[in-house]
């Protein structure tokens, strides 16, 4: 997809040709521009004294073929406040009601919106690519995504060059690696085995600074994954262990480590799910696809940082070589631990993975998993749930999180919570009964995780959408990529684009009014 960042304001905009032109207006339009005529602005203002149109989000007006601008249709979009929220609710809706059309070069106009920002300019045009994807991999007649080309203008005044290429040097690789995870997170899971994961993380080792390993059974065996081995016996499907390295920085900069759980397909094992939306478990791999997306979208930025990816990836499914509920596995880390119920798999696979993730020394490590049930209970699909001991990267991470408009919320660890993992046969359990079970959950994986800082996303009620729109939404990759960008920046302000090698070569050579990918 074409991306073009353009700075003018509401006239010229108007006059530029394009299949559609999206226009905010804030609240505060209706006193600025009431009495200027003669052009859409007085559309936009007649409009609101007759009723036909309000600036309360996400409402609506088109417009087709008006004598006042260059476009077939012309959305007019309510922007309420003109915060980043009420940017992305509007473009959203805009670009979702032209969707069905023949619309291909659209054109998003943010010149009146008094609040603009690099932040605005990013929702508008991760909103618009969001709302046009269209999946297509596994489908013999469905049309392609029709749009090929989004410009964004805003005022002159506004923003200067460097901070639109600056946000052109965000956008496109951070589109690319949300579609990368949504794309991976979409597939069904015969189109999604292990093997299959495993040649996509390979896929992206053509990309500078990035490397790809991947394990199998008898390396896997040889490090001692007990516990992953236990979740994967039970299908026919081998497991694959996945380790991606991103080398931005000097050898002696400690990684971040990023670990997503990879179950290509969950059944329960012999802990049997019940049959209705069981097709939905193909997204529980959204974690591991997040990794992917991340590591995507690293390749177009080259941020001087260095992020380790660790994805244990298997199926849990029933058989006669399933592991059975009572079960005892021996963990890479040494504990046992008695599987009283298969259908808590993937913290048996993390587990490893996080073990393994020390050999690395990292300065953190953050696991990202589809993980309880409870946690879609307790936060539903706003907010993913946010585990850590350590202040100083939780902070980071909500920082990043509300910045980048995917959004966590801390949960609680206390060590009371950890007291229903006891057994009488192992070192642990791995469940604790159904109350506080995404707490449960994240204590049993915190086990695992003395040695360095950590972090667990609990991403079961953001990862995908059910319903007439199902679909992985490839969160949380905006988080995870705008953490790793603070990281290069060294700062607790989250959110700011890194004043990366890129980002400083391109914004010398920037124009005054444009940039084009």
């Amino acid at each position: 997809m074409e991306l073009k960042l353009i700075a003018q304001d509401l006239m010229q905009t108007s006059k530029t040709t394009c299949d559609a032109l999206i226009v905010l207006v804030p609240e505060s339009f209706a006193q600025s521009k009431a009495k200027t005529t003669g052009n859409l602005t007085d559309v936009i203002s007649q409009a609101l004294k007759d009723g036909d149109f309000e600036t309360k989000t996400g409402k609506l007006l088109q417009i087709y073929r008006s004598n006042h601008t260059s476009a077939t249709r012309t959305v007019l979009v309510g922007a309420g406040d003109g915060s980043v929220k009420s940017v992305k609710t509007a473009v959203t809706a805009a670009v979702a009601s032209i969707k069905s059309t023949s619309s291909k070069k659209v054109v998003i106009c943010l010149s009146e919106l008094s609040k603009i920002s690099a932040e605005s300019v990013k929702a508008a045009v991760l909103c618009a690519a969001d709302a046009s994807y269209v999946y297509t991999s596994t489908k013999t007649k469905v049309e392609p995504r029709k749009l090929t080309s989004i410009t964004v203008a805003v005022d002159k005044d506004a923003l200067n060059a460097t901070d639109l290429i600056a946000a052109q040097v965000y956008i496109t690789p951070a589109m690319s690696g949300i579609e990368f995870a949504k794309e991976w997170g979409n597939r069904p899971a015969n189109h999604a085995t292990p093997d299959l994961l495993g040649k996509a993380a390979k896929s992206l080792s053509k990309y500078k600074n990035i490397s790809v390993d991947v394990l199998g059974l008898k390396e896997v065996t040889k490090l001692g994954m007990g516990s992953f081995m236990s979740v994967a016996q039970g299908s026919d499907q081998p497991l694959r262990f996945i380790v991606l390295k991103y080398n931005g920085a000097a050898k002696s900069v400690a990684p971040t480590v990023l670990v997503g759980k990879g179950i290509t397909f969950d059944t329960g094992g012999i802990s049997l799910k019940p049959a209705p939306e069981m097709d939905e478990m193909k997204f529980d791999m959204c974690g591991a696809a997040s990794v992917l997306g991340t590591f995507r979208a690293l390749a177009g930025i080259q941020p001087k940082i260095n992020v380790v990816g660790l994805i244990p990836a298997c199926e849990n499914m029933p058989s006669g070589k399933a592991v059975k509920p009572g079960d005892v596995v021996t963990s890479m880390s040494g504990q046992t631990i008695e599987n009283l119920n298969t259908d808590a798999e993937g913290r048996l696979v993390l587990c490893d993975a996080l073990t393994y993730a020390e050999r690395f020394k990292p300065a953190a490590v953050i696991d990202i998993a589809t993980l309880t049930g409870a946690c879609v209970i307790a936060l539903g699909a706003v907010r993913s749930g946010l585990f850590s001991a350590n202040d100083d990267l939780a902070n980071a991470l909500l920082k990043a999180g509300e910045s980048s408009g995917d959004p966590c919320w801390r949960m609680p660890l206390d060590d009371e919570y950890g007291e229903g993992l006891k057994s009488n046969f192992a070192d642990m359990a791995n469940v604790a009964g159904r109350a506080a079970g995404s707490v449960t959950a994240a204590k049993f994986l915190q086990k695992f995780t003395a040695s360095y800082p950590w972090a667990h996303l609990d991403i079961a009620g953001t990862a995908w959408k059910s319903g007439a729109v199902k679909g992985s939404t490839g969160r949380p990759v905006l988080l995870l990529l705008n953490y790793l960008l603070n990281l290069e920046k060294n700062t607790a302000l989250a959110g700011v684009l890194p004043a990366s090698t890129a980002i400083k070569k391109v914004a010398k050579k920037a124009p005054k009014t444009a940039v084009k990918v």
